[in-house]
């Protein structure tokens, strides 16, 4: 057992080691102790919108080999032992991103129902049923025309939303599906043998075989490489495969060629590496992160919606109090002029505007999805 006396690293929430401006000593766990309250609360307390903007702090890439498998306390010739896998495992959990909070269904589909343009189509469904109640309670046997259109608009929101939800839920479905084609299984060495195990069971530390046509199960230090290409597409843009070797290349993490990251793709030659972060401590899982705090934008459909809805109502709202104060003005009584009022505000809403635009989105959609491009949202 040693200490690491160290004046720009320590150990980070996933048992690696990350820079710090602090001189400090410390020492990794052994595997047969228990996670200190200080571990626990580094792995549980959330990070800040400024500190996953930040570049990534590690230097897993720049040390020597010999010294990054004495911090991570594994033989590179046999691996690790059980016992450090079963410690190391309850210590950082499973290898997996955390994936962000869903929404319930039924939220999603009321969100459907009252939002956008579907909000004024309630209002005006609304207005035209108290239209007709004050009717019934002031003329005998008057005019079904304003029931009728309340019950129609009722109907026609309900319908399209009921359809945008199922298309949208499609979508979605489609998308969790590819979830399922990735591998779960990696070659590991542990206990001096060859073995293939489950990518979330992976640990720091564990030694892996990568071949191409893999993704690679975590961020890994390379150990040794047989023409080694990456895809890194999904996490740098980098269109072209990236070359990879044994030596760093380049203080930036994402930018050192002995550096493979969590699910980019080996699409040439093999490569042997260490693990030297997993989870939600990898680069994508950083990025994972990212997103999930920042908040959604607007889409510019969405935008251009809610500014067409506006008008919509300032110009039904003011056109409607000009004719009503002109009704008392000539004369009629308070509730036809309340009914008056209220026609020309649900005669002002364009009542088939909501379902012409998810009839063409949906149309769009469904080319798109014929050219092997999927639509998550429509109004996207």
């Amino acid at each position: 057992f040693m200490y690491h006396s160290c004046t720009s690293a320590s150990p980070s929430i996933n048992g690696t080691w990350s820079p710090t401006n602090e001189m400090e000593e410390t020492r990794p766990l052994q595997s047969d102790e228990q996670p200190s309250c200080d571990h626990r609360r580094r792995r549980t307390q959330k990070p800040t919108l400024d500190d996953l903007r930040r570049e990534i702090q590690m230097d897993e890439h720049v040390v020597s080999l010999e010294e990054l498998f004495t911090r991570l306390e594994v033989d590179p010739e046999c691996g690790l032992s059980n016992d450090q896998v079963h410690f190391r495992q309850r210590r950082d959990g499973p290898n997996v991103i955390t994936p962000p909070r869903q929404l319930p269904e039924f939220l999603k589909f009321l969100k459907n129902l009252v939002g956008g343009f579907s909000l004024l189509l309630w209002a005006a469904a609304i207005m035209s049923l108290v239209a007709y109640g004050i009717q019934q309670a002031t003329v005998d046997g008057g005019d079904q025309s304003n029931l009728f259109l309340g019950i129609i608009l009722v109907a026609l929101v309900l319908v399209t939303g009921m359809f945008t939800y199922y298309q949208e839920a499609k979508s979605e479905r489609i998308m969790k599906s590819f979830l399922k084609m990735t591998p779960e299984n990696t070659k590991v060495l542990r206990e001096g043998g060859h073995r293939d195990v489950r990518v979330d069971s992976l640990v720091v530390g564990d030694i892996v075989e990568i071949e191409y046509g893999n993704r690679i199960p975590a961020d890994i230090r390379l150990i040794k490489c047989s023409g080694f290409k990456v895809d890194n597409s999904s996490l740098t843009g980098e269109s072209e495969p990236q070359s990879r070797n044994a030596h760093s290349s380049n203080p930036n993490p994402l930018e050192s060629k002995n550096m493979a990251f969590f699910s980019t793709d080996a699409v040439e030659g093999t490569c042997t590496g260490v693990v030297v972060r997993t989870g939600d401590h990898t680069a994508m899982g950083r990025i994972a992160r990212l997103t999930g705090i920042i908040k959604g934008e607007k889409t510019p459909f969405s935008v251009e919606i809610e500014h067409f809805v506006r008008l919509i109502t300032i110009f039904a709202v003011g056109i409607g109090v000009i004719f009503f104060v002109v009704s008392i003005f000539f004369g009629y009584n308070w509730f036809s002029a309340v009914i008056f009022l209220i026609g020309i505000i649900t005669a002002n809403v364009p009542e088939g505007l909501l379902p012409t635009l998810t009839v063409c989105l949906t149309l769009t959609a469904q080319r798109m999805k014929a050219k092997n491009c999927l639509v998550r949202k429509l109004e996207a």
